[in-house]
C-alpha cells in the first residue's frame, strides 16, 4: 500500500476490523433475509465513537480524521453494506452538516445525540421528480411567525423510518431557484411529519428506505440549518463528503468480494485441480486486486484532500465515480468465478453482487459525477496560469 498510514490509523482499523468481523458479519446474511434494521450494531458503534467519527469530542464525537473514517467505513460494509450506508449518511451528511453549519443551540440538542450515536439521523433531499435535478423540488416551506409550514414529499430516504432527526430541503423562495432553497433540522415526532412508504428494494435491505411527507409540519424558524437560501449549498457540501464514503462503501464490499472468490477458487476442484490453479481465473483475480487498489488509492486521495482543507469536490467525485463502478465488476466477476453456487443465497457473493448495484446510483449517479469532473477540469483549464 503507497498510502502510509499513521499508527493510529491502523489501530482504528484494527478496531473496526475485529469488530465488524466478530459483531456484524455473523447476523448479515439473515438481516438481508428478514430486512431487519441493524439497530443493535449501530447502538455498539455509537459507544464505539463510529457514528460522529470526524466531530470534536465536545459534541461527543471521536475527533479523527476523514482517513480513519474511510478505513472504518470500509471494514463495515465488508460485512454488512447495510449497516455502513447508515453509518455513511450519519457521519458524511448529517453530523458534518450540523457541525459546520449548526448553531451552538442546534449542535447541544442534535449534533451532540446523532456523534454519540444516541438517535440515527436522516438527510431528506430526493423528491418523486427531483432526483439528480436538485432545483426543480418542490417541497415548501412558507414562513408563520416563528415557524416556517413544510408541505412535500422526500423519496428514497435512508433511514427514513429509523431515523430520530431528519434533515430536510425545502424551497423558501421558488424565484432565485437554487438560492431559494433551504435546509432545516426536523425531530421525527414532529407533527405533519409522516414517513411513507418502505420501499422494497434489491439490496441494502436491512437498511430501510422510505418516503418522508410533510403535510402542514411547522418547524421553528430556529431549526433552520444555516441561513435562508444556503439549503442548496448545504446540501452539496454535505454529498462531496458523503461521495467520499460510498467509495469506501464500494471499497469495503469489493475487497469482501475478492475474499470470497479467492477462497473458494481454492477450494473448487475442476479436472482435477483447484481451479485457482487456471491462468484465465488468476489473471481475472489479479484484475480484481489491481481495480479495488485504485480505488482504494483515489479514495485516500480525496480523503486525504479532505483532511488538509484543499477544495476536494473533483476528488471525492472520480474515488465515488471510479469505486461504485469498480464494485459493481468486481462482485460480478466474484459471482462468476462460484459458478453456480454464486446464484444461490447461501453465498455471500450473491448478496454482494446485490448490494453493490446502487451504489452508482445513490448520492449522485455517475452521469453526474462525470458532470461534476468535466465542469471542474474545463472550468480550470480556462483559468490562466493553471
Amino acid at each position: 500500500m503507497s498510502f502510509q498510514l499513521t499508527e493510529d490509523q491502523l489501530m482504528i482499523q484494527t478496531m473496526v476490523r475485529d469488530f465488524s468481523r466478530n459483531v456484524v458479519s455473523p447476523t448479515a446474511m439473515k438481516r438481508d433475509q428478514t430486512k431487519e434494521f441493524p439497530a443493535e450494531n449501530l447502538k455498539q458503534m455509537g459507544e464505539l465513537g463510529l457514528m460522529g467519527m470526524m466531530i470534536p469530542p465536545e459534541y461527543n464525537g471521536a475527533g479523527t480524521d476523514t482517513v480513519s473514517y474511510v478505513l472504518a467505513l470500509s471494514e463495515i460494509a465488508y460485512s454488512c453494506a447495510s449497516t455502513a450506508v447508515v453509518m455513511s449518511v450519519q457521519n458524511s451528511i448529517v453530523c458534518e452538516s450540523i457541525y459546520k453549519f449548526g448553531t451552538e443551540d442546534q449542535k447541544e440538542r442534535f449534533l451532540k445525540p446523532l456523534a454519540a450515536g444516541e438517535i440515527i439521523g436522516a438527510f431528506a433531499l430526493t423528491e418523486p421528480n427531483a432526483g439528480s435535478d436538485l432545483v426543480s423540488q418542490k417541497t415548501n416551506a412558507v414562513r408563520d411567525g416563528d415557524f416556517y409550514i413544510l408541505n412535500g414529499t422526500k423519496r428514497f430516504i435512508t433511514s427514513g423510518k429509523n431515523s430520530g432527526v431528519v434533515i430536510v430541503t425545502a424551497v423558501t423562495d421558488e424565484s432565485k431557484r437554487h438560492k431559494g432553497i433551504s435546509a432545516f433540522l426536523i425531530k421525527k415526532e414532529t407533527r405533519g411529519l409522516i414517513v411513507g412508504n418502505t420501499e422494497n428494494k434489491m439490496g441494502l435491505r436491512s437498511s430501510d428506505t422510505t418516503d418522508l411527507i410533510f403535510e402542514d409540519c411547522r418547524i421553528p424558524a430556529k431549526d433552520m440549518l444555516g441561513k435562508e437560501g444556503e439549503g442548496f449549498m448545504i446540501a452539496m457540501t454535505g454529498l462531496d463528503s458523503g461521495r467520499i464514503g460510498i467509495a469506501a462503501q464500494s471499497v469495503g464490499v469489493a475487497q469482501a468480494a475478492l475474499d470470497a472468490a479467492v477462497q473458494y477458487s481454492k477450494e473448487r476442484e475442476q479436472f482435477g485441480r483447484p481451479i485457482s490453479k487456471f491462468q484465465g481465473l488468476r489473471w481475472i483475480i489479479a484484475d480484481m486486486a489491481t481495480e479495488i487498489e485504485a480505488a482504494r488509492q483515489l479514495m485516500f486521495s480525496a480523503a486525504s484532500m479532505k483532511d488538509r482543507g484543499e477544495k476536494y469536490t473533483a476528488q471525492a467525485s472520480m474515488a465515488k465515480l471510479f469505486a461504485s463502478e469498480m464494485v459493481n465488476r468486481v462482485t460480478a466477476k466474484a459471482l462468476q468465478i462460484h459458478g453456480g453456487y454464486g446464484y444461490i443465497k447461501e453465498y455471500p457473493v450473491e448478496r454482494f453482487f446485490r448490494d453493490a448495484r446502487v451504489f452508482t446510483i445513490y448520492e449522485g449517479t455517475s452521469e453526474i459525477q462525470r458532470i461534476v469532473i468535466s465542469n471542474h477540469i474545463l472550468k480550470d483549464k480556462r483559468r490562466p496560469n493553471n
